[in-house]
């Protein structure tokens, strides 16, 4: 195969600027040496040869790593991982922000309800507070919250945002290779640290009241990880972070605000609409236009600079909170909206649903309305009234036999320790010397009364 072996070579390189269905295969090969060459060979030795070539010119060029040394405060890496939580009793999926220094490895963790752009400036804000300082750049991954668009190269068009967030801090950003041309570029956070985390501390699958208990959660976990030594390091990570704080950047006087600021208007239903889902203010601003502050976790809304409402931001689309008073319209309790209220479940078929009415006639929607607006009317004394007032007259009322909203009033002014009007017993009246009353006649109307039906 000797003389021949170059010949191979240049005819399978060849190949490949031609199409796919027209190439050499090794029984091709071999009859072409045979014709155009003179060859004297057995195809098995030209499989064989044709087999090896093809192995060397298919096999890809062997790219070397180097490794990196960082120096103290130099560079960190940013990106963001999702895993599942238990958060009161449902099983949500959620995002784990993570901020690694590259010379200690000192981590920072933090778990979100969304990776949106205020959730991303907010692990930022988290980290630099906790660390108390920032690095002199940052790895990125081509997040969307940070980049606008990626550019040929390194070049990357930047979000307005983060370009402020960047200024405030001032620290600068490198953006890894797209693909797999930058997998090894990315660092400890894409290719170790969160995967990490999630494995060691969030398995089994973490269980807590809300979020924010989550955050202290992974906040201990994080104070326990400085005790741990990364391989190919001689000291823990809280032992290399406290030569490395020295070095960060100090913190600005002033915070950034991670929110974002929009306009919404209230609708007729006392709601304003905030990424498609729906949060609810005071009747009173029903048509004006409030200023909505849209946080990592919260809605805050205000007017001419005061706080109205406060609500946990919403993740899934479509969705309505509301916290408002009821309203008082006409047919309103009918078919109104219950805040934070489940509707019952449906019977299965074959099986009869649970009755949530007494037996006999339906009542009227007459009886219904004047029953709601009691319970309304009862439920407003807190505007004026302390909460403890309006249950201690509640119950009072319930002793007395009666859901009367003006006997709950009257019983929960005097629990608030109000001065009430003195009431003057009858027999106590001057100059009234008239006999009782002789009831008999009724009663013998009654009688004649029954006796009719």
């Amino acid at each position: 195969m000797g003389p021949y072996e170059a010949t191979i070579r240049a005819w399978l390189l060849a190949d490949q600027d031609a199409p796919k269905k027209q190439r050499h295969t090794a029984r091709r090969v071999w009859q072409r040496l045979v014709r155009e060459q003179g060859a004297s060979l057995a195809e098995s030795t030209v499989r064989d040869a044709v087999r090896r070539i093809r192995a060397e010119i298919d096999q890809p060029a062997t790219v070397a790593t180097v490794p990196q040394v960082h120096e103290p405060g130099r560079e960190g890496e940013v990106d963001f991982g999702e895993f599942f939580a238990v958060i009161a009793g449902v099983t949500m999926k959620l995002w784990l922000f993570s901020l690694r220094l590259s010379a200690s490895g000192r981590a920072c963790h933090r778990a979100f309800p969304t990776q949106a752009q205020e959730a991303f400036f907010a692990g930022h804000v988290h980290a630099f507070e906790r660390l108390g300082g920032v690095p002199g750049r940052i790895r990125y991954d081509n997040l969307k919250p940070a980049v606008a668009r990626v550019l040929l190269g390194r070049d990357r068009i930047e979000s307005e945002r983060f370009i402020l967030l960047r200024s405030h801090y001032g620290f600068d950003s490198f953006y890894c290779h797209p693909g797999i041309e930058g997998a090894h570029e990315k660092g400890g956070v894409v290719e170790g640290d969160i995967g990490w985390f999630r494995r060691n501390h969030l398995v089994p699958v973490p269980t807590a009241a809300s979020i924010a208990e989550l955050n202290e959660i992974i906040a201990a976990f994080d104070e326990e990880d400085l005790t741990r030594v990364i391989e190919g390091h001689r000291a823990t990570i809280g032992v290399e972070f406290a030569a490395e704080a020295s070095a960060l950047s100090a913190l600005p006087s002033e915070g950034f605000d991670v929110a974002r600021h929009v306009s919404a208007r209230v609708d007729a239903k006392a709601r304003v609409c905030v990424r498609q889902c729906r949060y609810s203010v005071p009747v009173s601003f029903i048509g004006s236009r409030l200023d909505v502050a849209i946080g990592a976790s919260e809605i805050v809304v205000s007017a001419k600079g005061s706080v109205v409402a406060t609500h946990e931001r919403l993740v899934r689309r479509s969705r309505v909170t509301l916290s408002r008073p009821l309203p008082r319209g006409p047919g309103a309790q009918a078919g109104g909206a219950r805040p934070r209220c489940r509707s019952p479940r449906r019977g299965r078929p074959g099986r009869s649903a649970p009755s949530t009415t007494p037996t006999g006639p339906r009542p009227a929607d007459g009886w219904a309305t004047r029953r709601a607006r009691g319970l309304i009317d009862a439920l407003l004394l807190a505007r004026t009234l302390p909460r403890d007032a309006v249950v201690a007259g509640m119950s009072a009322a319930l002793a007395l036999c009666t859901v009367a909203p003006e006997v709950v009033a009257i019983e929960a002014r005097r629990a608030a320790g109000e001065r009430l009007a003195e009431v003057t017993p009858l027999t106590s009246l001057a100059g009234d010397n008239r006999p009782a009353p002789d009831l008999a006649a009724y009663d013998d109307l009654l009688g004649e009364r029954r006796v009719g039906r």
